[in-house]
């Protein structure tokens, strides 16, 4: 009787087993999306540390007007959100392609950062920045399709929420080097491009060595071959194209980062040195809160949290309206403004991949991604102008009042059918 006992439990021990490491398999994040997230985590270091100093060495340095940062910084996601499409393209065709795509992507960014030293003025400027944002935009959908390809439907927020939590440790790190190197050398702005040339070298050669690629690494998923037409012809699936119509439109409203360290700095006076410390606490909340709320996104709905991140920016906008001035006001909108990108980036992803075929996983997300970099760029143009005719907090009351418009009538337009573990 023993003996039979144990020949009839252990093919239910062996079961169990499997299931488990089955279901650990289900719940742990790919392999890829950890080599990705070291690149990306990387490369933010020497992206944020331009970032971070950009602001102010273009208005308090050279000498730019509102208008004309403005001009600029709607370059940096105009020009993106032009090569998005294309980047996703190129990467779907040949099913192997999004590692190469996203590496040139990489390199083009990298070669940018040394050009900025021999700029000085504002055509030339442009021009790199053009250039910068056109590397960043062929990269980011290739990216963001090998991180949807390689998680299952119940844990792609997750997996986002991940690498998005890395990509903001860079971006924590990036400011504070940019700080030190500031206050440590007398041709401190030089010294930061350099350094940050320096690093995202080191990010291309992570991509290179440890991202699988190549047409050997995967085999060509079935599905609509892959052109351009097939992938503006998914806008034509009702789910997708109400989050491409609500990105665009929540994207029209949005202000870009830079415009609210600068409203944060002129709000409480924040001395010019300590301006670069400014996207710090906007990481440390997106870096806190990325994978907690991607997980969120998978159990409760992803719409659900994209929307209420952008209810944290309406909050973060209020106060910087606001006549307060106590010491817990830049903590207080930083931390939400963290908030809002840990709610809204990679859960938009996660929830755009649920309606895209894996042949045209890259060129789906980047049309979602692109009408949000467009607008943007209209965002920041407008911004700037208004700005410049009727100063910082109409122009930030008017992106208030237009934000709440258009969350309200995105939630009214949000995705019918969600996946949800």
């Amino acid at each position: 009787m023993y003996v039979a006992d144990s020949r009839a439990s252990t093919p239910s021990a062996e079961g169990a087993v499997r299931q488990g490491l089955a279901g650990r398999r289900r719940h742990a994040v790919a392999p890829t999306v950890l080599a990705l997230g070291t690149v990306s985590l990387v490369t933010d270091v020497s992206s944020e540390m331009v970032t971070a100093v950009l602001p102010l060495y273009l208005v308090a340095g050279l000498g730019l007007s509102p208008l004309g940062f403005g001009l600029l910084d709607g370059i940096y996601n105009g020009f993106s959100a032009l090569v998005r499409l294309a980047g996703g393209h190129l990467a779907d065709r040949g099913g192997g392609r999004h590692k190469w795509v996203a590496g040139l992507g990489y390199g083009i960014s990298a070669l940018c950062k040394t050009l900025l030293l021999v700029a000085h003025t504002l055509t030339p400027i442009g021009l790199i920045l053009a250039a910068d944002r056109t590397g960043k935009g062929l990269r980011t959908a290739p990216r963001d399709a090998l991180i949807s390809l390689s998680s299952t439907p119940e844990t792609r927020g997750r997996a986002f929420g991940v690498h998005r939590a890395m990509d903001t440790a860079g971006a924590l790190f990036g400011p504070l080097v940019a700080f030190l190197i500031l206050r440590a050398t007398v041709d401190g702005y030089d010294a930061v491009f350099t350094v940050s040339f320096c690093v995202a070298v080191a990010g291309v050669l992570v991509l290179v060595l440890f991202v699988p690629g190549g047409a050997s690494a995967r085999a060509a998923p079935e599905g609509p071959r892959p052109t351009l037409r097939a992938a503006l012809a998914l806008l034509r699936r009702r789910d997708l194209r109400r989050i491409t119509i609500c990105a665009l439109l929540l994207g029209l409203a949005t202000v870009s980062d830079s415009f609210v360290y600068l409203l944060l700095q002129r709000h409480l006076g924040v001395p010019d040195r300590w301006f670069a410390l400014l996207p710090l606490g906007t990481a440390a909340a997106f870096l806190l809160l990325a994978v907690p709320l991607g997980r969120l996104a998978d159990r409760v709905g992803r719409w659900r949290i994209f929307l209420a991140g952008h209810g944290a920016l309406l909050l973060a906008y209020g106060l910087l309206l606001t006549s307060w001035h106590g010491t817990a006001l830049p903590y207080t909108v930083l931390a939400l403004h963290g908030t809002f990108y840990a709610a809204t980036d990679g859960v938009l992803m996660a929830a755009a991949s649920d309606g895209v075929p894996e042949a045209l996983r890259s060129s789906g997300l980047a049309v979602v991604q692109t009408g949000q970099a467009l607008a943007r760029f209209a965002c920041s143009l407008l911004f700037g102008a208004a700005w410049t005719v009727w100063g910082d907090r109409t122009a930030l009351a008017a992106s208030t009042a237009a934000l709440a418009v258009c969350a309200v009538f995105s939630y009214t337009l949000r995705p019918t059918r969600e996946h949800i573990s």
